[in-house]
């Protein structure tokens, strides 16, 4: 049996729609950062090769190894998902864990035992020290820079940070030139307004959004919702509604508030010269974006976790890729979904549909006979097979997986499904990242070109010519040209930190 270097058991590999356990995956963890760990991620560790297979330089592990009694952990087969398993504990006290979580300890934002030194919502889990920008691995660095942490100081002035750090630092300042100086007038609840409405709420409203006095909603009122509508994420038809009104009367504090947050989690990006190529995804937009240099060369639509298994907040290196995946079916829908379908239809269900029936979720599990199956006991619970379906453009993994290295089970995959891009139907996935167009991943990946499986029903692993990091963060402000653009919280992580951090984000924004 290999063995990785923290000395941890080897899991089977499998892919469940989502997650997976880990089996011959090669490389070496490092467990640096801390935070935002999906209430979905699975603890499965992925061992590493023997020095002389490893193409690249691995890093020493800043804690010892797990004893080798422990690492005798006997093997389960998977439930069904999400898979709840607990994660390795985050060693605490490095100098890149966050001073925020130093004081306000609070309720945990996912039902998840984390480290007292992580921060949930802001922080990120690096799998390998060398993902750890300079800002977040310098000793004391955010403390110093910082208010209690959270802060519109201009630490780009002082080190190299990622490039949206600057753009929401200039955001912030345009944000605060432009809505921030409006004055703050309260507007009570009432009837919508919109073109043709008069009264006293309309001269508010006219107020609010620093237009000459008046009580007639006209052209330039309607067009100054509009304005405020679509910087702050709303549907942006000129018409004052409830949601409009709550947003103009949760004030500039408040969204300048956002901001902050939203700096805070760019610090723990890459500067330039630290990761000249890499991948970003991003949960709060769904977007994944491919960085050369510090520049973006190209974007696209990605489908990232529900709320209930939100997509972690994470840096791995990719590694590999999956050319011509399987897919195991999880053991809920092989007993809900696919017994019935077979007592009802016979085999041929399987058959047409290129599904293998499976001994057990272990590497060596032997292909059994579907006919020998009592599909009634699986479809009753009482008796438990695997499944898994033969690559395909049909295969709920689609023609490729791109491998990182990590314990929660997460990657990113192809998806045959792609009118869910098309509807922006984006927050659906049980945690892993479904691409919209995995060719153009892949030629970023690989230099140009695509990898190709020798045989088109067969699985094969391809190696990168090097790995290339992947982070994952969740933004939920965007920096455009004329500032920023609010988008929805869809974890609730903005409004679970400020719950807990109001006052000290409050001082931020007014310089305290």
């Amino acid at each position: 049996m290999k063995q990785g270097c923290l000395n941890l058991p080897i899991l089977s590999r499998f892919s469940f729609g989502c997650y997976h356990a880990a089996v011959n995956i090669r490389y070496s963890l490092l467990a640096l950062g801390a935070l935002s760990l999906s209430a979905a991620a699975s603890a499965q560790y992925w061992p590493a090769p023997p020095p002389a297979a490893a193409p690249y330089p691995r890093a020493v592990p800043p804690y010892p190894a797990v004893p080798p009694a422990a690492a005798q952990v006997q093997q389960r087969a998977p439930v069904a998902e999400p898979w709840m398993a607990q994660p390795m504990p985050v060693p605490s006290g490095e100098p890149w864990q966050s001073p925020i979580a130093q004081s306000n300890k609070g309720a945990a934002l996912e039902p998840i035992d984390l480290p007292p030194a992580i921060e949930q919502g802001v922080d990120m889990i690096y799998i390998d020290e060398a993902l750890v920008p300079k800002a977040v691995h310098h000793e004391g660095f955010l403390a110093e820079m910082s208010d209690a942490a959270w802060s519109a100081a201009p630490v780009d002035l002082f080190t190299s940070v990622n490039p949206i750090y600057t753009d929401l630092r200039r955001g912030l300042v345009k944000y605060q030139q432009s809505w921030g100086s409006l004055p703050q007038t309260q507007i009570p609840d009432g009837p919508t307004l919109k073109a043709g409405s008069t009264g006293d709420r309309v001269a508010l409203l006219r107020t609010r959004l620093g237009l000459p006095d008046g009580t007639s909603y006209d052209a330039a009122l309607a067009a100054k919702v509009k304005d405020f509508q679509a910087v702050h994420g709303l549907d942006d038809d000129g018409i004052a509604g409830a949601g409009t009104i709550a947003a103009l009367n949760r004030g500039a504090d408040y969204y300048e508030q956002l901001i902050i947050i939203n700096m805070e989690r760019a610090k723990r990006l890459p500067a330039p010269e630290e990761q000249p190529k890499y991948l970003l995804v991003d949960a709060g937009d769904a977007r994944l974006s491919m960085w050369e240099n510090g520049k973006k060369v190209d974007e696209m639509k990605v489908i990232v976790g529900k709320s209930e298994t939100a997509t972690p907040m994470m840096a791995a290196y990719i590694k590999y890729a999956s050319v011509n995946p399987y897919w195991n079916v999880p053991p809920d829908l092989v007993k809900n979904l696919i017994a019935p379908r077979v007592v009802a239809q016979g085999v041929s269900y399987l058959t047409i549909r290129e599904y293998q029936v499976m001994t057990d979720y272990s590497d060596d599990a032997k292909l059994i006979d579907p006919n020998d199956v009592d599909w009634k006991a699986v479809a009753a619970g009482t008796q438990e097979v695997r499944l898994r379906r033969l690559p395909s453009p049909a295969n709920s993994m689609g023609m490729m997986k791109f491998m990182l290295p990590n314990y929660f089970g997460i990657y990113l995959h192809d998806s045959p499904e792609k009118d869910h891009f098309a509807k922006n139907e984006l927050w659906i996935s049980n945690g892993c990242v479904r691409l919209e167009d995995y060719k153009r991943v892949a030629k970023f990946l690989f230099d140009g070109t695509i990898p190709k499986g020798r045989d088109p029903k067969v699985e094969q692993e391809v190696d990168l010519p090097q790995p290339i990091p992947v982070y994952m963060t969740y933004l939920t402000v965007q920096p455009t040209a004329g500032g920023v653009q609010f988008l929805q919280d869809h974890y609730g992580r903005d409004a679970h930190l400020m719950e807990r951090y109001g006052a000290q984000l409050l001082a931020a924004v007014h310089g305290h």
